[in-house]
């Protein structure tokens, strides 16, 4: 069975770009997403997730549009915990603009969200 696209890899790709966005940031975070930029809870809740199997929606060719939302957003926010995980390993200095980055791209990429489910649909 065909896996359909993760959106979650271009959220949290867009994420940690942003975050090393400056040359100093840049030596402090991993541009990479690794278990280690799971915030505690977002960790133990994955794992339970994990526990349960694939989820159905996997296998499902064509989910509604509402799922698909749905599903788009919930990955829009895990990769917004990633980022601010990463975030609060940033010195100081730079941590509240790494943290505003995040969310902007947050609320950037949610708002975009309905359009996107919109043409993946047609």
């Amino acid at each position: 069975m065909k896996q359909p696209a993760m959106y979650a890899a271009h959220a949290i790709a867009a994420l940690l770009l942003a975050a090393a966005g400056s040359a100093s940031a840049q030596s402090t975070l991993n541009p990479t997403s690794t278990d280690s930029n799971v915030p505690p809870a977002t960790a133990q809740k994955q794992a339970r997730e994990i526990a349960q199997g694939d989820p159905a929606r996997w296998f499902h060719q064509n989910p509604s549009a509402n799922a698909s939302l749905k599903r788009l957003q919930k990955e829009i926010g895990a990769a917004l915990q990633e980022a601010q995980g990463e975030c609060r390993k940033a010195p100081a200095a730079e941590r509240n603009a790494c943290l505003s980055e995040a969310r902007a791209i947050y609320k950037k990429d949610m708002a975009g969200a309905p359009a996107r489910v919109m043409a993946d649909q047609g």
